[in-house]
């Protein structure tokens, strides 16, 4: 060993007393007949990494063969765009931008649902979403919540493309204020109108394969039946007809208003969901950070459970431990 010196190992500042670059290897509990090594740019024949001495600020590469690379990542694509996360998150409710943006970073989603309001032209410079969550690293996916009728619902999504050119956007058309269940006919024709005018429409909707068929075919990019009525956190109750417009469908669907906790996501992705949309279970949540990091986990798991197959429901028990042999 010599006197400390200073190298770039592998992307990264090293400080090291190694004389040679074998001492550097057996260093780091590496076999030299086991890696290969580039030095400042040029290879360092392995019969020579004894006497190949290191000097300060040098820069080396060492490598080793490992199984077969990196497993495919778990995607999943809506209107030919690629995401990770399964798990869409709101932007209402939230005590603060700050709290928000906490809860989005917690939460691993990529996309986040934004609403279309007015301008505070009193205070034209107030706070405003973007300036916490940023379009160019976070997917906006602007809706029409509050909306009564396809009119409306379409003309706030025509002032959404104008005002940030999204043409991905998520579509509700309520019936009524005391359920907020969607009117099915009206959410219809707008989704017929939308995607006529170029855009893509995510569609929220009752959790009807036939209507979530006939979305599909009007143009719908997703389909996004309810779990429960909107913000009730009552979890999903209407697991057959949602597994039936699962199997049905062509295009993502996504379980959209209902979930209350971690375990109501987790449910929603073992009936095959490709994800979960939610608002309130978060922003509602005592703690609405540590609640995002557990939905972020509660879709993963949910989604892994699916993947793996559960078993078979059976009437009665059957013993893990086999009865034969018994003392």
């Amino acid at each position: 060993m010599t006197n400390p010196k200073t190298i770039t190992l592998n992307g990264a500042s090293h400080r090291t007393g190694a004389a040679t670059i074998a001492d550097l290897v057996r260093e780091l509990e590496l076999a030299p007949e086991k890696v290969a090594v580039e030095r400042n740019g040029a290879i360092v024949p392995r019969s020579t990494l004894g006497e190949a001495a290191l000097a300060e600020g040098d820069t080396l590469e060492i490598v080793h063969f490992v199984g077969g690379g990196a497993p495919a990542a778990d995607t999943w694509e809506v209107a030919g765009r690629t995401f990770t996360s399964r798990l869409i998150v709101g932007t209402g409710k939230y005590k603060s931008f700050e709290q928000n943006a906490a809860a989005v970073e917690a939460s691993g989603a990529e996309i986040v649902t934004v609403a279309v309001r007015r301008v505070n032209v009193s205070d034209p410079k107030a706070p405003m979403l973007t300036d916490y969550i940023d379009p160019k690293k976070i997917t906006y996916l602007p809706n029409t919540a509050g909306c009564f009728t396809g009119d409306e619902a379409v003309r706030t999504l025509r002032l959404a493309r104008e005002a940030g050119g999204w043409d991905l956007v998520k579509l509700e058309v309520l019936g009524e204020a005391r359920t907020l269940y969607p009117d099915m006919r009206e959410t219809l024709k707008a989704t017929e109108v939308l995607a006529k005018e170029g855009f893509l429409p995510m569609v929220y909707c009752a959790d009807d394969p036939i209507a979530a068929k006939q979305l599909e075919d009007a143009g719908a990019v997703a389909i996004m039946p309810l779990g429960a009525p909107i913000g009730s956190g009552l979890g999903i109750q209407n697991r057959v007809t949602i597994r039936l417009i699962v199997e049905g469908a062509k295009v993502p669907v996504l379980v959209d208003a209902g979930v209350g906790t971690a375990s109501d996501a987790a449910v929603g992705m073992e009936l095959g969901c490709d994800g979960i949309l939610m608002n309130t279970a978060i922003a509602e949540a005592k703690d609405p950070i540590r609640m995002a990091r557990a939905m972020k986990l509660a879709v993963e798991a949910g989604r892994e459970a699916y993947l793996a197959g559960r078993m078979a429901r059976r009437m009665y028990a059957d013993p893990s431990s086999p009865l034969a042999g018994l003392i």
